[in-house]
């Protein structure tokens, strides 16, 4: 294992003259095996003993001997090409390596930070932990994981190409004949072999008596092959769609203990669940005939139960569905299939009886970790394929039905489904399960990236700019399905993300530029997109991400209009300004109302859990303004001066004191929130003026003209009816 220092103190010249000389070697070889120059080569001395009239014994022993002579050259030459392209890669790799962990070292070093031989990271001495300018707690922990992934990297760096250079070395009297192109190519090949041994393992039976030590290094090989298709495939396809079923079934839910393992054994199984699920994602992905024979006999087994294994005791054997939906909560399957693996799901489920409750439990790792409901599994699936999931709910040629059935509440949806199992008492928290599920799925496709990755925003498209407009245009003509539903946490999320479409929903004939293509929430009535918001910011998270996001467009929106490049006159530009705050007032004044109603007269949820949605949601901010406008020359100073003035307004003018003494009625904190509101408002309104070179004077009336209309408008959301007030 790799440490800190080690890698700092690399040095790299030995590796890079080994490199000089086995290009050398290798030209070298060639030459002897294929001629060059003019000389005798190899080749030549292979064909004059093909040609020449051997007699008596040497017609078999002495010409085998040297024809097999000759083709040895060959393997020489292709060992050495491959050792060449091992110790290119490697170099290449550690160079990489090493300097990643320098720039690792010297931003810790600026922040008062020392790295630790294993990659943690400290303060560097206790003064510098209690003195102003000290790292964070969010310093500390973003530069060790900095640090550590570069060690991870640089030691996996290390144990392929160690075992290479092994591989290539280990005939005692004669060369390797297997070529390697690569650094990656030599993963590739390893994964084959390692995917082979475990596959004969797995064939050996009685993988629920496996040791946790065995289970362990089962679980590291598929950590170390993640991004292996050639392992990923291997392995599948060794297994087959049964094969992978059994095993999956046998190892979470050993034979003979209704299911039940230890709490130790119970953290190794979610660790291989989690993996063996980046896996079959992979594999999915691979193109060959193998996987597609794999992927249709995994749908065909899909609505069979599963035969149980002798001494099995886990109670009914759960049905193949079951079984590998279990192993699709992590990672990206192929798109193809899963429309068709979800479409046959679905009509399966579609055909159990209405008062079924299906999903083994004991399937997942810990107990509890993962909804065990497979239609939640599916949906996990798709929230990690953005594609995939807008596909299946908008775009696909099942699309319709599925909507139907999974996002509506008519006859035959499967919220019908649980409105039954609801009333003999079988749903148990199944219902919020899926519905965290599916806002998970929901909020891919909207937003084109997978619900949790920390990935750059990307451009809406005509697709998923629709869909958001038919999911506002749903739940807002039926807010009441989004009562204390699971569902508002990920439709907080949508609402963040297009929070210039909301606005420019809400903004009548003033249109606003979006980010791609148009949600056209504007043609819809405003008291749906009203009600969407008002019911969706009853949740303190949604509540959260929508007002960071609000206030971080609504002061980019000012900024823009205060570069005034056409030289309008102020009282013009004041105007526009009001007509940029005006929208943002408006879902400001929604937000307090949702909030009052949550805290004070459903009691769904606490004042403490909106101030900490508030500053969890931060991130919206940033996220909101990096959506940017592909035809607004901004630059990096002023998106970090919005996001920095918006997290600040944000946290301060929104969060409600709860100290003792500070208690508020209804009404008092409402009049309390459009004083906070107007007042940010005016904050942002007077920060972007004085950015643009307007006087402490000029920046004042700006400001004061927009805090008026900002009262305006949010007392308009607050008293036009319908559900969001």
């Amino acid at each position: 294992m790799l440490t800190v220092q080690d890698l700092l103190g690399l040095r790299l010249g030995k590796l890079a003259s080994a490199v000089d000389d086995w290009e050398v070697m290798a030209r070298r070889l060639s030459e002897l095996a294929a001629g060059g120059g003019g000389g005798d080569s190899a080749a030549l001395l292979e064909r004059k003993a093909e040609l020449a009239d051997w007699k008596g014994a040497n017609a078999t022993v002495g010409k085998a001997f040297v024809v097999k002579t000759a083709s040895e050259f060959e393997d020489a030459v292709t060992s050495a090409q491959s050792v060449l392209a091992v110790l290119q890669g490697a170099l290449k790799a550690f160079t990489r390596h090493k300097n990643e962990m320098e720039r690792v070292a010297d931003s810790a070093a600026k922040r008062n930070i020392r790295i630790t031989p294993a990659g943690g990271a400290e303060a560097r001495s206790p003064q510098d932990a209690a003195k102003d300018g000290a790292p964070t707690r969010m310093d500390l922990i973003a530069t060790m994981r900095d640090a550590t992934r570069v060690l991870q990297e640089a030691d996996e760096t290390d144990r392929i190409a160690e075992r290479a250079l092994r591989e290539l070395a280990r005939g005692k009297h004669d060369f390797s004949d297997v070529r390697v192109n690569s650094l990656d190519h030599a993963k590739s090949l390893q994964g084959r072999v390692d995917a082979d041994r475990w596959a004969k393992e797995v064939a050996k039976g009685g993988v629920d008596g496996w040791s946790d030590e065995k289970l362990k290094n089962f679980n590291d090989t598929l950590g170390r092959y993640q991004d292996t298709p050639a392992f990923a495939e291997r392995f599948a396809t060794r297994l087959g769609a049964e094969g992978t079923l059994r095993f999956w079934r046998d190892l979470a839910a050993p034979a003979g203990t209704m299911g039940a393992v230890g709490p130790e054994r119970a953290e190794i199984l979610g660790d291989v669940q989690d993996n063996l699920s980046l896996t079959l994602a992979g594999a999915t992905r691979v193109e060959s005939p193998e996987m597609d024979a794999w992927k249709k006999d995994m749908i065909e087994a899909g609505g069979k139960r599963l035969p149980a294994a002798p001494g099995w005791g886990g109670g009914t054997p759960p049905f193949g569905f079951e079984v590998m939906t279990s192993l699709m909560h992590k990672g990206k399957f192929e798109t193809k299939f899963l429309q068709d693996y979800g479409g046959k799901l679905l009509e399966h489920e579609r055909k159990l009886p209405p008062f079924t409750s299906w999903g083994s439990e004991n399937l997942n790792h810990p107990p509890g970790k993962s909804s065990c409901d497979p239609v939640s599994g599916l949906m996990e699936s798709l929230s990690h394929n953005p594609e995939a999931s807008l596909e299946f709910f908008h775009t696909g040629s099942g699309a319709e039905s599925n909507w139907d059935y999974l996002v509506g509440h008519g006859e035959g949806s499967r919220n019908l489904r649980f409105t039954a199992l609801d009333a003999v008492g079988l749903s148990d928290a199944g219902r919020g399960q899926y519905e965290t599920s599916l806002g998970h799925a929901l909020e891919s496709a909207a937003i084109r990236t997978p619900y949790d990755a920390d990935a750059p925003p990307k451009p809406h498209t005509d697709a998923s700019a629709s869909f958001v407009n038919r999911l506002v245009d749903h739940y807002g003509r039926n807010p009441e399905i989004l009562e204390d539903s699971k569902l508002r946490g990920s439709m907080g999320n949508i609402t963040a993300e297009y929070m210039r479409d909301f606005q420019d929903g809400l903004n009548g004939e003033r249109p606003l530029t979006t980010h791609g293509s148009s949600a056209n929430l504007g043609s819809l009535s405003e008291t749906s997109v009203r009600d969407f918001l008002g019911a969706v910011g009853t949740d303190p998270g949604a509540y959260g991400a929508i007002l960071n996001s609000q206030q971080s467009v609504t002061t980019q929106l000012v900024d823009e209009t205060l570069q005034n490049p056409h030289g309008l006159a102020r009282d013009t530009v004041n105007g526009d300004v009001n007509n940029k705050v005006a929208p943002g007032s408006e879902i400001a004044g929604i937000m307090a109302e949702a909030r009052t109603r949550s805290v004070y007269d459903e009691r769904i949820a606490s004042d403490e859990e909106f101030n900490r949605s508030i500053d969890t949601a931060g991130k919206w901010a940033g996220r909101a303004i990096s959506l940017g406008v592909s035809d607004i020359p901004y630059v990096n100073d002023v998106v970090g001066w919005i996001v920095e003035d918006t997290r600040e307004s944000v946290v301060e003018r929104y969060s409600k004191d709860n100290s003792e003494g500070a208690e508020q009625e209804r009404e008092e904190f409402l009049a309390e929130q459009r004083r906070q509101s107007t007042g940010s408002t005016y904050d942002a309104v007077y920060s972007a003026a004085r950015q643009h070179g307007y006087s402490h004077g000029e920046a004042v009336v700006v400001a004061d003209s927009a805090q008026r209309s900002t009262k305006l408008h949010y007392e308009i959301a607050r008293q036009d009816g319908g559900r969001a007030v």
